[in-house]
């Protein structure tokens, strides 16, 4: 899809670097912030900017939607008592879709999976036990039946990269409990590369885990992390509560992608 036009909702941890790297290598992007002080800097990195806050409920404006593929990326916050009505939210942002783009890749979580003591894939059905959880299930339904457009789900793991040092919650905490359980992580550089490779192979449709196919303990992962950034290491539990190990079929089988 090169020198197409790609729409970001939500230009932040993952959506600004991901629009300055499709800027660099020639696609026309559009992307959005809530901010009105944001615009000037999406302006200046070559972003065609839009303000869009999908809190105030108000028109979408029709021109950010006319593009080729629109990357959807507004997660619900989590301890948020807006997570009820996201999605609602989503709800605006389908029917602003509708007959303008033919691809939304719909930016969604692992989380949507609880903690069932098992490996999953993106052959498992979720059932989601919390909050979060349910409204980002019930957004990639909102999106995926909708018959005027093709969906692509993209499922992040727990997030890490530059501002996302884990570290810092772990440091010199002692007891830290389960610490058998697998993690299951995700690097900056690979979610941007997921996306970019969605594009250039157009294998739109269907559902993508981004997750890293190592799954060390949390003992193993989070000592190791405190001790390459300066911090005192923490102590685990030598114990395995709930847990669950994410994996990914269809990054390697459809996009032949290696993290």
């Amino acid at each position: 899809m090169e020198n197409k036009t790609v729409g970001i909702l939500g230009c932040g941890w993952f959506g600004l670097p991901f629009a300055k790297t499709l800027v660099q290598l020639g696609y026309k992007v559009k992307g959005s912030t809530t901010s009105a002080e944001k615009l000037k800097d999406l302006a200046a990195l070559g972003i065609e900017p839009y303000q869009i806050n999908l809190n105030d409920n108000g028109e979408l404006p029709a021109e950010f939607f006319k593009v080729d593929a629109l990357f959807v990326n507004v997660p619900p916050r989590a301890k948020s008592e807006a997570v009820s009505t996201y999605p609602d939210k989503l709800r605006a942002v389908v029917k602003a879709a509708e007959g303008k783009v033919k691809q939304v890749v719909f930016i969604s979580s692992t989380g949507v999976f609880e903690d069932g003591n098992f490996k999953i894939d993106e052959n498992s059905k979720p059932q989601p036990d919390t909050d979060a959880g349910r409204a980002l299930l019930a957004a990639e339904e909102l999106c995926s039946k909708n018959e005027q457009f093709t969906t692509t789900i993209i499922r992040f793991a727990g997030l890490i990269g530059p501002g996302r040092n884990l570290a810092k919650f772990f440091t010199g905490r002692n007891g830290v409990p389960n610490g058998k359980a697998p993690v299951n992580l995700i690097a900056l550089q690979d979610c941007i590369g997921i996306c970019l490779r969605l594009l250039n192979t157009e294998a739109f449709g269907g559902i993508y885990h981004a997750v890293m196919p190592q799954h060390p303990s949390r003992n193993e992962f989070y000592t190791e992390l405190c001790k390459a950034s300066g911090m005192e290491k923490p102590i685990f539990k030598d114990e395995l509560l709930a847990w669950k190990e994410v994996n990914s079929v269809n990054v390697a089988n459809r996009l032949k992608l290696h993290f």
